[in-house]
């Protein structure tokens, strides 16, 4: 099983800065037929803001994949941090859902997943510094975003009941809101 992780973070780059572009012109040319001040800072903060996801595409655009494979887990990011655990060296492994509810959001609340590995022994973190901007200090656990939709979680949740047998905790909804609602 394999998650493209780049592809829908890159589209919603595209389509966030595509807008801030817009909207920081359409500021800039109201400033220049009305001269209020406001709409000059605005506007070149919004062409800043739409030009910042430009300057970093080659970052952002790499590819990056989660593989769940009957070897183990790994993260594909040929241009990045990658790295690979085999199910022995995991105690546990669980997906954690929350919702963002957002502030008056009208359309559903979107669903963030993140893999959450639980390591085997004292010795993991030795054996895997790579990891090491995954650890969460209190407790213990590795946790890697996956997805802020849901659309991925049939595809994890299956791929994991089948790959890592026991290990596999299941789905667990933190029954967490992030954001205002």
């Amino acid at each position: 099983m394999v998650i493209d992780v780049a592809g829908p973070s890159t589209r919603k780059a595209l389509i966030g800065s595509a807008v801030a572009l817009v909207l920081g012109v359409l500021g800039l040319v109201a400033f220049s037929s009305t001269g209020g001040l406001a709409l000059l800072v605005l506007g070149t903060a919004l062409v800043v803001l739409g030009l910042l996801p430009l300057l970093s595409w080659k970052k952002l655009s790499r590819p990056r994949k989660l593989v769940v494979e009957a070897q183990g887990v790994r993260w594909d990011d040929p241009q990045g941090a990658p790295w690979a655990v085999a199910w022995g060296e995991l105690g546990a492994v669980a997906v954690s859902r929350s919702v963002d509810g957002g502030m008056a959001r009208k359309s559903a609340p979107r669903t963030f997943l993140r893999l959450d590995l639980f390591p085997g022994d004292p010795g993991f973190a030795a054996r895997h510094p790579e990891m090491a901007h995954l650890l969460r200090r209190e407790d213990g656990r590795y946790r890697l975003p996956v997805a802020d939709s849901f659309a991925a979680l049939p595809v994890l949740d299956g791929a994991l009941r089948q790959a890592a047998g026991p290990r596999y905790r299941g789905v667990v909804d933190e029954q967490i809101t992030i954001g205002l609602t």
